[in-house]
């Protein structure tokens, strides 16, 4: 049984604008609900720790999914959400993978947060999957290899393309578009159609483009974790 952590994020507005974001509900509910079907243990963390927030569109009924559904009405599940350790509390050495789901949130603290930053660098560093989803990949934009690297240089990358930001009406309110970020650090970035299921594995650095990738990000996880040595 490997042990598993969800990272969420804590940032609560969407940029200037007063309204609110968070996380988006399916990325975290796909993912968790893959982990413990396999049989692994689980444990939620975010910025901040307590309860982290939720991007209310996400649970609206155009977006809601069955893995979010049976997230809210799960008792154990919102216990855990409601009871998130605080990143600055979290060490590489207690886990076998780290997962961090999307929603605009990590743009803007995860992405910049310094423990973030270590622990994605000690988890690769340890031969352990890192893997994020849709704005989720925002967090690999400061991690840097011992060598000085960005992360993603001359590694296949995906996230929320820039005609799915542009569709949401978000390009000109996020801080940058997320694919041209990940160019610009050097990653390969790849992309399938607009809110299709697209994730990447590059070892073990794995990546989804949207909430519709939740689930096979999250799968990817469990393949690299199933490899002979990891």
């Amino acid at each position: 049984m490997a042990r598993i952590l969800i990272v969420l994020t804590s940032h609560h507005q969407l940029g200037e604008t007063g309204q609110p974001t968070g996380f988006w509900l399916e990325e975290l509910a796909a993912p968790y609900y893959v982990f413990l079907s396999a049989g692994h243990d689980v444990v939620l963390a975010s910025m901040q720790g307590g309860l982290p927030p939720l991007d209310p569109l996400s649970r609206a009924a155009e977006n809601m999914a069955a893995a979010g559904e049976r997230f809210l009405a799960d008792k154990q599940a919102m216990l855990q959400l409601v009871n998130t350790t605080p990143l600055v509390d979290i060490q590489a050495e207690g886990f076998d993978a780290v997962f961090y789901p999307g929603g605009h949130g990590p743009i803007w603290d995860l992405a910049e947060s310094p423990h973030s930053i270590e622990l994605i660098e000690a988890m690769l560093a340890a031969d352990k999957p890192v893997a994020a989803v849709c704005h989720g990949p925002a967090v690999f934009r400061h991690a840097r290899t011992p060598s000085g690297d960005s992360i993603v240089a001359g590694r296949q990358v995906t996230a929320f393309s820039n005609s799915e930001e542009a569709a949401a009406g978000k390009q000109d309110v996020v801080p940058y578009l997320l694919a041209d970020e990940l160019r610009r650090l050097g990653g390969i970035y790849q992309h399938g159609p607009d809110w299709s299921d697209f994730s990447v594995a590059d070892g073990n650095l794995i990546s989804g483009q949207n909430p519709a990738s939740s689930a096979s990000c999250a799968e990817r996880v469990l393949a690299r974790l199933a490899e002979p040595g990891v």
